[in-house]
């Protein structure tokens, strides 16, 4: 027999206190506060109905049914960190900033819920929507929010460049279920100087300094400890006779490196177009006062880095390290899913 929730202490208290009033428009300029008291160093909102975010609207209306616009967070990175050759510090440094806008974005996400409206914060950094793989794995595309909401513009390396940070930032974003008072405009001008700098810089050469991308290239030696590569370095294991053999296909610096991917964070292994990057302006001074000395601080460095290159048979990537980088170790292997 169904129980009679009248009767019921909670349903009681509830309709019995004074009807809590939401604000049908969050304001523009109270959401910035609690954005920036929270952790963010730059925040924006668009509306879903924004034309760039067509692509978007399936999948935004998917994991919060309701969601009338999108707000944008930055949170900005320590260069020196993302610039450092030690893969250590630099991936402390992603890995830092990552917790840091998650909690900004989870802290936000609680104010605008206690101020009454539906609201959500999906993964700012891992993507998880793992049954998905090796199609899309994320829930809203950060990227694309944040060039729509006017808070930076994607340079020739495929990073979102922010005016004033440049592109030593990462990104969030919330879905909320109202308008907000004041929404940002698209930048009229890309930060990007063209500078190709990061195509310099690209160990693999995955990017043209006509623009083009190769993402391939990119994924499996950057991503080498993620997804693919991760199932690639399984199948090694798989596929050796035993133990003498699988040492023999892979060092112990890389079984460290997975070791230490796996028990803490992925690690990256280059991201060397952020580091080299100038833009920015708060980042540009130092690239116009010497641009010499710039290179020489910025980029050889890591030019110089001797290390091992993942790339894939055949590809135009391995041709590219032998060329550019003869002092880099290169090691073919496969990525899964082809």
């Amino acid at each position: 027999m169904a129980r009679d929730l009248n009767n019921h202490p909670s349903v009681k208290h509830v309709r019995s206190r004074p009807a809590r009033k939401r604000a049908e428009v969050i304001d523009a300029r109270w959401l910035r506060k609690v954005a920036l008291e929270a952790g963010a160093d730059d925040v924006a909102a668009v509306p879903l109905s924004h034309p760039d975010l067509t692509g978007e609207r399936p999948h935004v209306e998917a994991a919060l049914p309701g969601t009338r616009s999108l707000v944008s967070l930055v949170v900005r990175m320590n260069r020196d960190n993302v610039r450092s050759p030690a893969r250590s510090v630099a991936n402390q440094e992603f890995h830092r900033t990552g917790e840091i806008i998650n909690e900004a974005a989870r802290d936000i996400t609680r104010a605008l819920q206690d101020a009454g409206h539906r609201v959500i914060n999906p993964s700012a950094t891992f993507p998880m929507e793992m049954e998905h793989y090796p199609g899309r794995i994320w829930v809203v595309a950060h990227k694309t929010v944040a060039v729509a909401a006017g808070l930076g513009a994607i340079g020739i390396h495929r990073n979102v460049i922010h005016p004033r940070f440049g592109n030593f930032v990462l990104l969030a974003t919330l879905l909320v279920d109202a308008e907000v008072s004041e929404y940002g405009e698209k930048l009229d001008y890309n930060p990007c100087l063209e500078c190709k700098l990061c195509v310099a810089a690209c160990p693999v050469g995955a990017i043209g300094k006509d623009g083009a991308f190769d993402f391939r290239a990119c994924a499996t030696h950057n991503y080498r400890e993620f997804m693919g590569g991760f199932t690639d370095w399984v199948e090694t294991i798989a596929d050796s006779e035993n133990g003498a053999d699988f040492r023999a296909r892979v060092t112990d610096s890389e079984n460290a490196s997975m070791w230490q991917s796996l028990s803490f964070k992925a690690n990256y292994k280059a991201a060397y177009c952020l580091a080299v990057c100038p833009a920015g302006e708060d980042v540009l001074e130092p690239y116009l006062e010497n641009r010499k000395e710039f290179m020489n601080e910025v980029l050889r460095p890591l030019q110089d880095k001797e290390e091992t290159v993942y790339v894939t048979p055949g590809s135009p990537a391995r041709e590219h390290v032998e060329r550019r980088f003869p002092h880099k170790k290169v090691k073919e292997i496969g990525l899964r899913p082809a």
